[in-house]
């Protein structure tokens, strides 16, 4: 270990060295911050698990830290230069957009599995820019482009790596430049992943074809996937692959959402007994609040967490109802939950633009109204390095007691969106907000179902994951209530000029 070992406990301290050893293979020397050849054929998959507060996100920052001290470069879904054979790569990926910008505000430079997955396809004479900008070329000429400009996008790279943005800065439209999104051809070296909890067989399968070395980072408490009989894709994993932190580090001891969190794994504490434990916390500390009806205000940005559907539907009815929308149309500002891409198979180009937009099952967005063209939204992405699209919008909202939905906006292709004031635990797993609001009724009502999942109690797994998506304060709902908001709805908090990659709507294919 080096000096790093001053700040790990001892478990992070022996997995760092473990995952220092697998790197070595890949012809990445931490303790010597160089690159050497890498051994051919070698593969390693690698998991590191441990309970919310065990300090996983710390020891991914420190090795990345460590990786890009050695030389390593890191691959985002911007760009990427044609592939040296002294060169090393690195990609730090999440499965949705919100757990990539989570990291990413902590200094770790994370993208989605999907923009890694899929690369962007630059036209011929801007890919010299970019080759340019990337260090790779040389300053190019273009036709139709002045020397200022050129100037400008370089100034700009110098400040932010990012090639859209400098080229943006240099008087381009995403449309300009980027002319479509292919499949990955050629792998990479380095993987992370975090919130791998939320991973498929399928989607670690695309993983492995792409990184020779891969490094899973989840939490065996969350819930597994959908249709995985209550199993992650780590616990396949021999032992010898799993590497535990058992520790809740010094700076968590304190929070009280993870005292409540980590309370959960004792096996007698029954739902009556944690609620008293909420009401204890909520007493002593002002980042737990007993809440005695759902606030409205809050719902627009961070999504009531439910288990049962019909709560969900319940609950959106009245949060539009408080917000005085009309039944035939959206406001802006209304937040949405992207239900995938309703486009037949001979499409693939164009569903592969729209996820690599951010557009991804699950994605949380925020409606900023009609696009400039019939059955095209403006949407704000929220998490995505490029928030801001227009794309072709198929937007249902389910109403209580009736099986059709409502869907006051349709294109008769797209991205596929439901109603996000309120979402289930399952969906809201890999998010993280501020404040959330737990709907507790849920929960006991999952208590008395009696049901488990992998020899848990499905409440104590449902209400771990719910508390833990809180980053600052949690609000344990009681009451079947709903708080009117103060003030109408708006869309001032978001950015509102359009990112390089958003200018230009996105085709529903035809």
């Amino acid at each position: 270990m080096q000096a790093t070992a001053l700040t790990f406990s001892d478990d992070q301290a022996e997995a760092y060295d473990r995952l220092a050893a697998a790197f070595l293979g890949a012809g990445i020397d931490l303790a010597e911050s160089e690159l050497r050849p890498a051994a051919e054929g070698r593969t390693s998959v690698l998991a590191v698990v441990g309970k919310a507060g065990s300090g996983k996100t710390m020891l991914l920052a420190e090795l990345y830290r460590g990786l890009k001290a050695a030389g390593v470069d890191v691959v985002s879904g911007d760009y990427e230069g044609r592939r040296r054979k002294d060169r090393r790569t690195l990609a730090i990926l999440a499965p949705t957009n919100k757990a990539a910008s989570v990291l990413r505000l902590r200094g770790v430079p994370a993208t989605t599995i999907h923009r890694i997955l899929y690369t962007p396809v630059y036209a011929p004479e801007y890919e010299k820019i970019a080759e340019w900008l990337a260090g790779t070329g040389t300053r190019p000429v273009v036709e139709g482009m002045t020397e200022v400009a050129l100037d400008r996008a370089y100034a700009f790279y110098q400040q932010i790596a990012s090639i859209p943005g400098a080229l943006a800065a240099a008087g381009l439209k995403g449309s300009d430049f980027i002319t479509g999104w292919k499949r990955r051809e050629e792998p990479l070296d380095v993987g992370f992943v975090d919130e791998s909890s939320m991973l498929d067989e399928r989607q670690l399968d695309d993983l492995r074809e792409i990184f020779p070395t891969l490094v899973l980072f989840g939490d065996p408490a969350q819930l597994a996937p959908v249709g995985a009989s209550g199993e992650m894709v780590f616990d396949k994993l021999s032992e010898g692959r799993k590497l535990v932190l058992h520790r809740i580090h010094r700076q968590t001891e304190d929070n009280p959402i993870l005292d409540l969190a980590h309370a959960l794994g004792d096996a007698r504490l029954g739902f009556e007994e944690f609620e008293a434990l909420v009401q204890e916390k909520a007493r002593a500390d002002d980042r737990v609040v007993w809440a005695e009806r759902v606030e409205a205000g809050l719902m627009a940005r961070s999504p009531v967490l439910v288990w049962r559907n019909v709560t969900r539907v319940r609950l959106i009815q009245a949060f539009r109802n408080a917000y005085g929308a009309p039944e035939d149309q959206l406001l802006p500002g209304e937040p949405l939950i992207c239900d995938g891409i309703e486009l037949p198979l001979k499409h693939r180009k164009r569903r592969i633009d729209l996820e690599a937009r951010g557009l991804i099952k699950g994605a949380q967005v925020i409606y900023l109204g009609e696009g400039s063209r019939p059955g095209f939204a403006r949407l704000h992405v929220v998490g995505a390095e490029e928030p801001q699209v227009s794309a072709a919008s198929i937007i249902k909202i389910e109403k209580p007691d009736e099986e059709e939905p409502f869907i006051p906006h349709a294109a008769t292709m797209g991205a596929a969106f439901l109603h996000g004031a309120a979402v289930t635990i399952h969906k809201a797993q890999g998010s993280q907000w501020e404040e959330v609001q737990v709907f507790a009724p849920d929960l006991y009502a999952a208590a008395q179902s009696g049901r488990s999942e992998a020899g848990v109690p499905l409440w104590k797994r449902l209400a771990y994951v719910a508390i833990t998506r809180a980053q600052h304060r949690l609000f344990w709902v009681v009451r079947n209530r709903l708080a009117r908001p103060s003030g109408p709805l708006s869309i001032d908090d978001l950015r509102r000029e359009p990112s390089p990659l958003a200018l230009g709507e996105i085709e529903p294919g035809v």
